[in-house]
């Protein structure tokens, strides 16, 4: 079994600030455009960065793990999410649609074989897309690993984080009558997808604010200010609830840590956060216990984000050490 490491290790700086060299928007279907950039070296190693949510989007930042002089950085905003269009639209949005995206994206930058890198709801998309297209990944590099099991959507937004988080869970609960908080996120779907705009864009604040909220150790003011942006809101709240209702539309529940063995030839890094809330370490530790030739950090002082010093650290090391495949 691979090393268990529990270390924060140097905290490291981000790579500068990048441009992208070329930005487009690719059409995947009738109804669905993505947007996606290219930064760093043309001629370079490729990876993909997936972004988490679902619904997320990418921002500057998330081009500055990669060393631009060796990476071709690739990065993607999902259906639905960041500037990719129709904004938060929900038809013809699933896990299988964009693992299909993925590999469109792919054969549109006549790229072979790339690095794939993703957190959160990017790990489980990376772990599906490798599962998927083997023969396409060169190494995942993983961070708060999320499989979208019943269990890990409870605890986030059932019971279970509420405990350390009582009084942003009472902010959570409270655009739901008390009646309904049996089933929050069947409650949350229905008005994230009814008619009133009013009920959706207080719904989309309130379930995006519990997530920031409990993100970090430390909390992220920026981050709460994000959850008050009504578009992005949108996007973020009704594109996850979607896809949480309808369990990733996942064959099986536990379809990812079932079908690993796939992918145990891969090179990987899985980096976790020991507090992290939204995505609870179990799940990360089943997946190392499945797939023991990983590489596994644990970071003792962090959350969830991926802008706590441990955690972008061994992200920063993981994108260095698969940067000359």
């Amino acid at each position: 079994m691979a090393s268990s490491v529990e270390s924060t290790g140097s905290n490291r700086a981000m790579y500068p600030d990048i441009e992208p060299f070329q930005t487009g928007m690719l059409i995947v279907s009738d109804l669905h455009t993505l947007y996606y950039e290219q930064c760093g070296n043309k001629d370079g190693n490729p990876v993909i960065f997936l972004h988490g949510g679902p619904g997320g989007g990418i921002s500057p930042r998330d081009r500055t793990f990669f060393d631009p002089a060796v990476y071709r950085i690739i990065l993607m905003d999902q259906r639905g999410a960041g500037k990719s269009t129709p904004a938060a639209e929900l038809k013809d949005n699933t896990t299988w649609h964009l693992i299909a995206d993925i590999e469109r994206l792919r054969e549109e930058l006549a790229i072979e074989k790339w690095v794939v890198f993703g957190g959160s709801w990017g790990s489980t998309l990376a772990l599906t897309y490798a599962e998927k297209h083997p023969d396409r990944v060169k190494a995942l590099i993983l961070r708060g690993i999320f499989t979208l099991r019943r269990k890990e959507l409870l605890w986030f937004y059932q019971e279970g984080a509420s405990y350390c988080f009582p009084d942003a869970m009472d902010e959570y609960v409270k655009p739901i009558p008390e009646v309904e908080r049996g089933d929050l996120m069947g409650a949350y779907h229905r008005r994230l997808t009814c008619e009133d705009e009013n009920v959706r864009t207080e719904c989309a604040k309130a379930w995006s604010k519990w997530e920031m909220a409990t993100s970090r150790l430390h909390v992220d003011p920026t981050l709460l200010q994000r959850a008050e942006e009504d578009s992005w809101a949108l996007q973020f709240a009704r594109i996850e609830c979607h896809y949480f209702v309808n369990g990733g539309w996942f064959e099986t529940e536990g379809w990812i840590l079932d079908n690993v063995d796939k992918i145990r030839h891969i090179p990987t890094t899985i980096v976790q956060g020991r507090y992290d809330m939204v995505c609870p370490a179990v799940t990360a530790w089943d997946l190392h216990k499945a797939f023991p030739e990983a590489e596994f950090h644990w970071v003792p002082d962090a959350g969830h984000s991926n802008k706590e010093p441990g955690t972008q650290s061994k992200l920063l090391d993981a994108c260095d050490k698969y940067k000359h495949l």
